[in-house]
């Protein structure tokens, strides 16, 4: 029979600090965009966690379901550059620059 070894950590005060500001940050950024964004809390919350994980994220759906919204409201809160390109069957790779 083995033993599970004891891997508890004690966070220090800057980890909890960083913890604390992040927390803050994401409430404040899915209330904001939740402003906008009406019934896609999930979405939402997917989407920063994405964001906080420095990942991608795909997101699908019929049409009428606000992603081009919910990334422009990220953008714009974020402060950051948004464009969007609309593919067609004939868009060409130079296209895209």
């Amino acid at each position: 029979m083995s033993t599970v070894p004891d891997t508890t950590t004690h966070l220090g005060d800057d980890d909890v600090r960083a913890i604390d500001e992040l927390q803050g940050f994401y409430k404040e950024l899915k209330s904001e965009l939740g402003r906008v964004i009406i019934g896609q809390e999930a979405v939402i919350e997917q989407l920063t966690m994405c964001l906080f994980a420095k990942g991608h994220g795909l997101l699908m759906g019929v049409p009428g379901l606000a992603k081009t919204l919910l990334i422009s409201c990220l953008a714009e809160t974020l402060d950051l550059k948004f464009s969007r390109i609309q593919f067609t069957p004939d868009l060409m790779p130079m296209d895209i620059t």
